[in-house]
């Protein structure tokens, strides 16, 4: 097994990191009255005259005072959407520009998102999409998510993108709706068509992140490079846009997948907040 290395792109340790994403995690959870998330719980039903042996906490005392006897309230489990984050863990996310790289900031709301998911009784499971095997199953703890994101801040920078694949082998897995969201800046030609065939069953969310080198660098001429993935050489005009992103919004819209564009120079937290609170999120109805 190759030896790993510590991200430069996060300037912070351990402590800041987990304070930084519990900020973040806040932010996307402000009660429960007012989450973006809105997972499992406990719907009333009705209320049925009292039966020896029900529990004494579910008498409903407004209904018993009014009939003269003891009567206890009926509910049933709301059902439970579970959360899948797939992130994009290989090489291209990487490469930066600005302090936070791409996966650095990848990391961060995958696991902010996590853990204001479960804060509202979501179910969270993580799928890496980079060469590494790291699959962690839907769950409610807390302790899981955050043991998840520490071993993804450790990178090795050689990582080829697996995203495609990966969201083809999942499919198969989810017996139940989900909602998966994409971390990842698309690299992946194969990407956006297994998330169209993916999203005809489950709700789906992307977030794409990009570096602003990715819309070239003005002035900077004829250049060479050394793609971050495969190791192929190429030459291209520093001016002109590396990655063609126009399209993708429209491409992903008409299989009803959200999508959501996040350059790294802007306000991410910003954008996110306002992005899942207005589409409803986990609580979305089925389509």
């Amino acid at each position: 097994m190759r030896a790993t290395r510590t991200l430069p792109h996060d300037p912070v340790d351990s402590r800041q990191f987990e304070v930084a994403v519990r900020r973040l995690a806040d932010s996307l959870d402000f009660g429960q009255r007012d989450s973006v998330f809105h997972g499992a719980g406990m719907e009333f039903v009705q209320s049925r005259p009292y039966v020896a042996g029900d529990s004494v906490k579910f008498i409903d005392w407004k209904v018993s005072a009014r009939l003269g006897r003891l009567y206890v309230k009926e509910f049933k489990e709301t059902r439970q959407i579970p959360l899948y984050l797939l992130l994009d863990s290989s090489a291209s996310m990487c490469v930066t520009s600005r302090p936070l790289s791409k996966y650095a900031w990848a990391v961060r709301v995958a696991a902010g998102i996590g853990l204001a998911a479960q804060s509202s009784v979501t179910p969270v499971g993580l799928l890496g999409c980079g060469s590494r095997e790291l699959h962690v199953r839907p769950t409610l703890s807390r302790n899981v998510v955050m043991e998840w994101s520490h071993q993804l801040r450790r990178h090795d920078f050689t990582e080829a993108t697996s995203l495609a694949a990966r969201v083809r082998g999942l499919a198969p897995s989810l017996g139940r709706r989900t909602t998966v969201v994409v971390l990842s800046d698309l690299h992946d030609p194969g990407a956006i068509p297994a998330l169209q065939v993916l999203a005809q069953r489950h709700d789906c969310i992307v977030l794409h992140f990009e570096d602003p080198a990715e819309r070239g660098l003005p002035g900077a001429g004829i250049i060479r490079g050394v793609e971050s993935e495969s190791g192929r050489a190429f030459v291209g005009l520093g001016g002109r846009r590396h990655v063609d992103a126009s399209g993708w919004k429209a491409e992903l819209s008409r299989f009803g997948i959200d999508y959501l564009h996040l350059p790294t120079d802007g306000p991410i937290l910003g954008r996110l907040t306002h992005f899942l609170r207005n589409r409803g999120f986990v609580g979305r109805t089925a389509r």
